[in-house]
């Protein structure tokens, strides 16, 4: 019995899962409109780079140094990361067109672009007992990456159907507004990296406020558009179906191919847990940059649930992993 409790605390929604449903409860009664949105979204745009001037600040680089001899490992994680996700949502078209609206489906295949998480990859691969510098290198090296890569793929495969910017526009934005607050914050860790690090537990809380502030801009004008009216609970069910499913493929092949190319353990949870997930820190700040705000709600829509789902499912997959005998 202690052990199922165990399970259902570490499945429940977090405090940070309830504050995000709550930012779409209050977009839906009460939306920003007119001169209060444009202040609204210049106010998240400050949001965003402070933001990736954190990320930048926190980015330890004595962790980056020590685990970049481990290469194959971060090469398999950011090959899993920006290669199989993408090839997958764009396989998944025929079957997820069949049960989703074309809007979130281009939701789905935009959540396939995006880096890894970071804290959560690094948590659940220490509950697991895995290879947690690596972690650390893996996911750190994914976001960094994926400042690059991610407008890349999101202006090939995700722009020709939906509203956004250019491809110019995209990477210029992404410069602007996320590559130099984030190239600033590492350049300045040698100053304030201390005092970063020790105020971790408050500074997170400019994290999640600056993506509750995009979320509540974004579903705002999603709730102008009409978005619950195209959207019912049979679409919605779909959108979680769909969500399982890639990250049930995704799980048995971040294990599979790990063990398949000798791997060992350690080294296998770390690149299951760093492979599989999808970062919504960076994701929905991106989607602010990237997407025209008419389309965003929908677009973050997949992101959101599968982040939760992602959460849910590693979680107990830690515990197991975490509950294996010593050796092996």
């Amino acid at each position: 019995m202690s052990s199922i409790s165990s399970i259902l605390n570490r499945i429940k929604p977090d405090n940070f899962t309830l504050a995000l449903l709550a930012t779409v409860a209050i977009a839906t009664v009460l939306p920003c409109t007119g001169q209060v949105a444009v202040t609204f979204s210049k106010i998240t745009a400050v949001a965003i780079g402070a933001l990736f001037f954190l990320h930048g600040a926190k980015l330890p680089r004595e962790a980056i140094v020590a685990g970049m001899t481990h290469w194959r490992l971060h090469l398999t994680v950011l090959c899993f990361t920006f290669v199989l996700f993408p090839v997958l949502g764009l396989l998944m078209k025929p079957l997820a067109l069949a049960v989703l609206t074309p809007e979130l489906y281009l939701g789905m295949l935009f959540l396939c672009m995006l880096p890894s998480t970071v804290q959560s990859s690094i948590a659940f691969t220490a509950m697991g007992r895995g290879n947690v510098p690596a972690a650390i290198c893996s996911a750190s090296a994914s976001n960094f990456v994926g400042i690059f890569i991610t407008p890349l793929l999101v202006s090939a495969f995700v722009m020709q159907g939906a509203a956004g910017r250019s491809a110019s526009d995209a990477v210029l934005a992404i410069v602007i507004q996320l590559l130099l607050p984030f190239i600033a914050g590492q350049a300045l860790r040698g100053w304030i990296g201390t005092w970063v690090d020790r105020h971790k537990p408050v500074l997170k809380y400019v994290d999640q406020g600056s993506i509750l502030l995009v979320v509540y801009t974004a579903f705002s004008e999603a709730v102008s558009e009409g978005i619950w009216s195209k959207l019912g609970v049979p679409a919605l069910l779909a959108l979680v179906a769909v969500c399982c499913v890639l990250l049930a493929v995704v799980l048995w092949l971040t294990g599979y191919v790990s063990r398949r190319l000798g791997f060992s353990r350690e080294d296998e949870i770390t690149i299951v847990f760093c492979g599989s997930k999808k970062s919504l820190a960076s994701g929905v700040p991106m989607a602010k940059v990237l997407f025209a705000t008419s389309s965003l709600g929908m677009v973050i829509l997949p992101l959101m649930l599968f982040h939760q789902i992602q959460l849910m499912v590693c979680a107990v997959l830690a515990q197991r992993f975490g509950s294996r005998p010593e050796g092996e």
